[in-house]
């Protein structure tokens, strides 16, 4: 009877997962498919191409998180990327390289321009906090504005051109791996996705931050009354996004081996979709450091699928479009539901 009862138990517990979040299930049955179709999609190569994209996506996604889990968002992520990997680029270029955009600057230092970098992007995130938080613009409006202004100074700054000749150490700790290239390797991308979402892990379930976050995305006014400082809180989560935005900005630059001002360009909706797949609530006081990750990872995977069915590049935004989509409609189904 007991053995019964607990299969029972463990049925309902899998289809109540299926039925939570029947995206995912979806695109891990199509994965499967397509990989029992098409040679090489379970290859390692494809694995580790599969992990790298998720790593930087990652980053992003962790970064928007708090936005949404505080019923805001962050149209400016994207662009923010950009910005990063502009800066980085630039600075990151050859001595001798002739092509190089600002001559009058010396071969700097990557681990330096690394912490310019990271300061660029808190200044940006500290600039959608405060206009956020003090001039109490909606978070929508008050983004899009800012995913404009810094659009246009990555422009400005590359004057419009792509960035090439970088030195060959960024390029080849960014993209090293651990591990036989030819057998079981992992890229170091990998490891920097996993210590993230370790500190955003213990930022969101052990720190006093994390708590007040969820507080104020399930009740703003409840969570001002309980004594949560409503305004330090949002602008250290817009301020910690701006930082993360700025990582992946610079890692992503590295990766590609060059850098443009449109890097970056519609990263925003993936990593808010890539959240919301993975159970981060529009209506907020609700997402997981691990469900961020599958979502991200899920997204990631259907466009591999997509590349492998051999679909037009162009259908896949669409296809994305509709996921997106559909995403933001279960959550509010869900929420309706529950109320």
């Amino acid at each position: 009877m007991q053995n019964s009862a607990s299969k029972d138990n463990i049925g309902k517990r899998i289809m109540k997962t299926i039925t939570g979040n029947p995206i995912v299930f979806l695109l891990i049955v199509a994965a499967i498919v397509v990989g029992c179709l098409k040679d090489n999609f379970f290859s390692w190569a494809n694995l580790t191409n599969l992990i790298s994209n998720t790593a930087v996506r990652f980053l992003i996604a962790l970064g928007v998180s708090g936005c949404l889990i505080t019923k805001g968002t962050d149209l400016s992520a994207g662009r923010q990327v950009g910005f990063a990997a502009v800066i980085a680029g630039i600075l990151c270029q050859r001595g001798d390289y002739n092509g190089r955009l600002w001559k009058w600057v010396p071969e700097m230092n990557i681990f330096l321009v690394f912490l310019i970098v990271i300061a660029l992007g808190l200044i940006w995130g500290l600039i959608n906090g405060l206009i956020v938080t003090k001039l109490h613009v909606p978070p929508f409006i008050a983004t899009l504005g800012t995913q404009t202004i810094i659009y246009g100074i990555s422009l400005v700054i590359s004057d419009a051109q792509p960035i090439g000749g970088f030195q060959k150490i960024y390029t080849t700790l960014i993209n090293g791996r651990i591990g036989n290239t030819r057998g079981f390797h992992l890229p170091y991308l990998f490891i920097v996705a996993l210590v993230f979402g370790l500190i955003f892990w213990f930022i969101y379930n052990k720190m006093r931050h994390g708590k007040y976050m969820y507080a104020i995305g399930g009740n703003d006014v409840a969570a001002e009354v309980s004594g949560v400082n409503t305004t330090r809180t949002l602008i250290r989560i817009y301020a910690t996004a701006g930082i993360m935005y700025a990582i992946a900005g610079y890692l992503l630059a590295a990766k590609s081996g060059g850098a443009s001002a449109s890097m970056g360009q519609g990263y925003e909706l993936e990593a808010i979709a890539g959240c919301t797949i993975g159970g981060v609530s529009t209506t907020g006081g609700i997402g997981t450091v691990p469900g961020i990750l599958v979502g991200v990872l899920v997204f990631e995977l259907l466009k591999i699928i997509l590349q492998f069915l051999g679909v037009n590049p162009y259908y896949n935004y669409v296809v994305q479009g509709l996921v997106i989509v559909l995403a933001v409609s279960l959550d509010i189904r869900k929420y309706i539901a529950k109320k």
